[in-house]
């Protein structure tokens, strides 16, 4: 009974010590709570995000531990990656955003434009929708917009009362500039003392795909007897670009 206990004890280990090793090399599950990345990524999607993307820092570990000084293995993100990072503001909080400039890139909103490096970046109508706000529905303008050659995706502006002008932004050595998909409803980097420019350091990994999707006005991951209702089937295993 003993050496039956020991045994259990030992594979029990050998899981939880191989769960934190592909949690914190590999590939991480995610949740998105909030609805600044509409229509890109919805409230209750769950996706996969690949740690190993971007190489790894003390944030690639679980409550960050301090186990590497600085990055390893570092490979520089592009322009239009959906990315997980921890917030400066705490280095605890989990966001995902849009990558849009990088070190020395100038990034400004000039009548509800924006500029990279002093070029208008073009965006194309696509058509009229609703997203989230919080608990509010807001009627907008979705635009299909290309920062790079290789990474177009869609954007959505308030129809009424557009963000407009901004200051220009200087993103910093080592650091990036990112932006919410719902662009009049996303706390980003242009709240310089809640976001703001955000260190390599903290860069968690790139989002990949949706593994599951439910409405979660009907129902959670939990309440599985509303799945029926609650499950949005078009999402799961969706590329996230």
């Amino acid at each position: 009974m003993k050496k039956k206990i020991i045994e259990n004890v030992k594979t029990l280990i050998i899981a939880l010590i191989l769960a934190v090793i592909i949690r914190s090399l590999l590939i991480q599950p995610f949740f998105i709570p909030s609805s600044s990345m509409e229509n890109t990524l919805l409230i209750g999607d769950r996706l996969f995000v690949t740690k190993y993307s971007y190489g790894y820092s003390r944030h690639s570990f679980p409550f960050s531990i301090k186990l590497l000084s600085e990055r390893v293995l570092y490979t520089e993100p592009d322009r239009g990656d959906v990315i997980v990072f921890k917030t400066p503001a705490d280095n605890r909080t989990d966001y995902i955003k849009r990558l849009i400039g990088k070190p020395g890139d100038i990034i400004q909103f000039v009548n509800g434009d924006l500029y990279l490096n002093k070029k208008k970046i073009e965006k194309e109508f696509v058509k009229k929708d609703t997203v989230l706000c919080g608990q509010e529905k807001i009627e907008v303008n979705i635009y299909k917009e290309k920062i790079t050659e290789d990474s177009e995706y869609q954007i959505a502006y308030f129809t009424n009362d557009s963000m407009t002008d901004t200051d220009s932004y200087t993103v910093p050595k080592d650091h990036f500039f990112f932006l919410g998909d719902n662009r009049d409803c996303s706390k980003d980097s242009r709240f310089l003392m809640s976001v703001g420019y955000v260190n390599k350091e903290n860069l968690v990994g790139k989002a990949r795909f949706l593994f599951f999707s439910n409405d979660q006005s009907i129902g959670n991951f939990f309440t599985f007897w509303r799945w029926h209702n609650s499950i949005r089937f078009n999402r799961i295993l969706k590329k996230i670009i």
